[in-house]
């Protein structure tokens, strides 16, 4: 029988969900989708400036995890740009951050920072 996966701490859902080329109209099978963990690793791994172990720390997995995760996220950025795709965000295995804990709420948090409210909330 197979482990359950592990539930991976995001602290924010993103702005905007759908990204892609402007000078085309995009259909359904013209998008690639990445899921809000992926998103989450490239937020704090690239924008951030956090190193794996610590987005590990972070979102409460193994750096192992964040390193797949990281690596399947960017394979998908780059897909979207080399091809013309747009790009969806969501669904996951995650839960939104609850502005409770050690990693809550400090600098890297970007609920905290943008004043959103403290919400656990399931995918």
């Amino acid at each position: 029988m197979a482990r359950p996966r592990k539930w991976r701490k995001v602290c924010c859902l993103p702005e905007n969900n759908r990204f892609g080329p402007l000078n085309i109209p995009l259909s359904q099978n013209h998008f690639i989708d990445m899921t809000v963990d992926e998103y989450e690793t490239i937020r704090l791994i690239d924008f951030e400036g956090l190193t794996q172990e610590e987005c590990a720390d972070q979102m409460h997995i193994a750096r192992t995890t964040v390193q797949r995760i990281y690596s399947d996220a960017r394979k998908k950025l780059a897909e979207s740009l080399v091809e013309g795709k747009g790009l969806r965000i969501e669904g996951g295995d995650y839960k939104l951050c609850n502005g409770v804990g050690k990693t809550c709420g400090g600098n890297n948090c970007h609920r905290f920072r943008f004043g959103r409210g403290f919400i656990e909330e399931e995918n």
